[in-house]
């Protein structure tokens, strides 16, 4: 069992997004449901049997999404970083998080339909970003702020000063 689970909180429309998140991702199911029962339904306000809970992960890593109702919103303040080995991969998955109402943000950075937000980056970004050159950051971050979707050849010439 993975020993920490990001839980993720929605306003009664859990199970569409986790059946959203596991289209948009290889190797991803949903793993258990559970219904909310009578007891907890008369001091939630939530109805008895609707679903209280749902785990799924998406291409391995589990997740577990719950209908907690309109009390807790997502911010950017936490995110879901997707690490991307090439542009097509990293176009293909900015498109269907931002399918339907999604939007772009910047960096990097979107927020789906749901209001989940997402950083979809190639997969070399932190060791770019890590390296013992400071110029070569500051050319790369200079890259990445000025870019809405990232794009792989950009940011790779601007790690090597082109």
């Amino acid at each position: 069992m993975q020993k920490i689970t990001t839980f993720l909180w929605f306003d009664g429309n859990a199970e569409q997004a986790v059946k959203f998140y596991t289209s948009v991702f290889k190797n991803s199911k949903i793993t258990q449901i559970s219904r909310r029962p009578e007891s907890v339904a008369k001091h939630s306000g939530q109805p008895a049997r609707a679903i209280m809970t749902i785990a799924f992960t998406l291409n391995g890593q589990n997740f577990i999404a719950m209908n907690g109702g309109p009390h807790a919103k997502f911010t950017q303040a936490i995110s879901l970083l997707v690490y991307c080995d090439t542009q097509a991969e990293l176009n293909r998955y900015w498109k269907k998080l931002t399918s339907g109402g999604g939007k772009a943000i910047v960096c990097g950075w979107l927020q789906d339909k749901y209001g989940l937000s997402w950083q979809i980056v190639p997969k070399d970004i932190i060791k770019i970003i890590s390296s013992k050159d400071p110029a070569k950051v500051d050319r790369v971050m200079q890259a990445v702020m000025a870019s809405v979707k990232l794009d792989f050849k950009k940011l790779k010439a601007a790690a090597k000063g082109k």
